[in-house]
């Protein structure tokens, strides 16, 4: 199976080749989609296209979590 690295918040993770943001989240990461955004390479995906989104070797993967409070 071929594999590539992506970077996940400064932390590299090696993955199956293809691999979607959700495959990304629930099968690397294991960590729900909800209260969470997600940009790649500075750029935000919605959450809409995260099935059909499908990582890069040397992605640079940013999880934002919402907060509660103000």
């Amino acid at each position: 199976m071929k594999r590539m690295e992506i970077t996940v918040n400064h932390q590299t993770y090696s993955v199956a080749v293809p691999c979607s943001v959700v495959q990304l989240l629930t099968a690397v990461l294991q960590i729900p989609g909800s209260g969470i955004a997600v940009a790649v390479n500075q750029s935000i995906v919605s959450k809409t296209d995260w099935s059909v989104y499908h990582l890069q070797p040397g992605d640079q993967v940013m999880l934002i979590k919402a907060t509660q409070g103000g």
